[in-house]
């Protein structure tokens, strides 16, 4: 173990992939802090410089990315009442009512503060766990691969979604796309209407940047709505006074943490969702919870300690069982599988340094943060400034360079610009892309192994039940299943019964 920490030590600690760190940490935060430009965005636009990186560089730069790109995303929020990212929207209101009064100063330190934090604890647990949760994998067959794809697509399905028909509807559709190209199993090309290009099925990365970054420009193209005004009251030294904050403070920080960790290690969920359950949580909890959205610090602290310790938790089932833990993820498996780095229990077996320098990488993300957003708050208004017009036209540019690298081909380009209006028509009928964006990447293991088991089994389902790992994960997506059913027949009775 000593010998493999150490290789990681002298593999990350390189001036290139440190270089890569700082470049991509100042990336996220222009990104983050720009409304309307989410940290999703700020990977999918890396992820073409990426794909030319050697692994620990590339995997590197999307950890700083991610994990900087969220943290910004509280900057705007609290000065100008429009948050950078999702999950900073939570909180938003609480922000802003302290900024007028007078207090930006200790919320953007504690949100600084409180997101390293966060995602240093998030990071303990993904030591801790993923190695342990990697040799109960390697036991593993192609049953509990198909369950636990079901599973990750339930959850995605069931948390990310207010409307539950419309996320079933994302998810089949994104399971429909792929099963476009040769089957996997028999050879059989599938719905490609004789195109070749479509024979090799649709590349996740091009669909990534239409969904995300191409979907977001044309939203913000098309938005009525007029830029706010810029901040200009004046910033100081924001960590000043932050451990006194801490300590009257200290079970939302805890608690914020765990509710990060666990969310953000469900399939599908992320730190989105993990922000919003904390701050509900921590409003169920408080003793003043009339005091949340005119300006309280309780709510601010759970939710930016939940959403950067879910960053570090949900690469546990990405590591562990290669199925993604939120749409950033979702793009490293995708990396990964580029790099021949197939994820799964045994990357701990073949590649352990790679997992120890991303182990290594985390650590140094969070440290970036607390240094580097000291002086971001400081420059923000004059990221403000830049006109859209002037930067929409270059994230495009760059959409565009890295849907046609994938394959050296227009293709590519094809697929992002349909993704992207595909993804503009969803969002703005409130049919989430998160669903479909996860079946496409788990469609593929939820095919195969199915269809694998049922070889082996010669044709008897139950024989997906009978292994105690694949009964347990079967037992728990079918109880998510039918559980609406179960509540409904429940309030039913309980209705004729008053």
């Amino acid at each position: 173990m000593l010998d493999t920490l150490f290789q990681a030590v002298n593999i990350v600690f390189k001036p290139e992939v440190l270089l890569v760190m700082l470049a991509s940490s100042f990336y996220g935060i222009i990104i983050g802090a720009i409304p309307g430009l989410t940290a999703v965005m700020a990977v999918s636009l890396i992820m073409p410089i990426a794909i030319f990186l050697d692994p620990v560089p590339a995997l590197a730069a999307i950890i700083a990315c991610d994990a900087m790109a969220v943290f910004a995303g509280d900057i705007p929020g609290t000065l100008l009442r429009i948050p950078g990212t999702p999950a900073s929207g939570a909180y938003t209101d609480d922000s802003y009512k302290l900024t007028q009064q007078g207090k930006a100063e200790m919320v953007l330190g504690a949100n600084c503060f409180f997101s390293a934090i966060g995602g240093l604890f998030g990071l303990v647990v993904l030591v801790c766990a993923a190695p342990l949760l990697a040799e109960v994998a390697l036991n593993f067959s192609t049953y509990e691969y198909f369950w636990l794809a079901c599973l990750g697509l339930t959850c995605a399905t069931f948390m990310t979604s207010q409307d539950k028909v419309k996320g079933i509807a994302s998810l089949f559709l994104g399971l429909f796309i792929t099963t476009i190209g040769y089957d996997s199993i028999t050879g059989q090309p599938r719905f490609t209407f004789g195109s070749t290009e479509l024979l090799a099925g649709i590349h996740v990365i091009p669909v990534l940047i239409g969904l995300f970054a191409v979907s977001e420009i044309m939203r913000r193209v098309s938005s009525t709505t007029p830029p706010a005004a810029v901040y200009n009251g004046r910033i100081g030294n924001i960590y000043k006074g932050i451990f006194k904050v801490w300590r009257e403070h200290i079970p939302n920080f805890l608690r914020g943490n765990t509710i990060g960790v666990v969310v953000g290690a469900l399939p599908g969920a992320g730190a989105d969702i993990a922000a919003w359950l904390a701050y509900a949580i921590s409003k169920k909890f408080s003793k003043t919870p009339e005091k949340f959205g005119t300006g309280h610090m309780e709510g601010i602290i759970e939710s930016t300690s939940a959403n950067n310790s879910a960053l570090a938790s949900a690469w546990i089932p990405a590591f562990v069982f290669g199925i993604p833990g939120d749409v950033t993820t979702a793009m490293v498996i995708g990396i990964l599988y580029i790099k021949d780095l197939k994820p799964g229990p045994t990357a701990f077996l073949h590649h352990p340094e790679i997992i120890y320098s991303i182990f290594i990488c985390f650590a140094i993300a969070n440290i970036f943060m607390l240094v580097l957003g000291y002086f971001s708050i400081k420059t923000f208004r004059h990221i403000l400034r830049i006109p859209p017009f002037m930067l929409l036209p270059v994230i495009l540019v760059f959409c565009i360079v890295g849907a046609f690298s994938i394959n050296n081909s227009l293709f590519g380009v094809a697929i992002m610009l349909i993704f992207g209006l595909l993804g503009y028509i969803m969002e703005e009928n409130d049919f989430p892309i998160s669903p479909m964006l996860l079946a496409i990447v788990l469609g593929n293991l939820l095919e195969k192994n199915f269809i694998i088991s049922m070889v082996k089994s010669n044709g008897n389902f139950l024989d997906f039940f009978n292994r105690p790992i694949a009964g347990s994960l079967a037992s728990v997506a079918i109880l998510i299943w039918i559980f609406p059913l179960i509540r409904k027949v429940y309030r039913m009775v309980t209705a004729k019964a008053a």
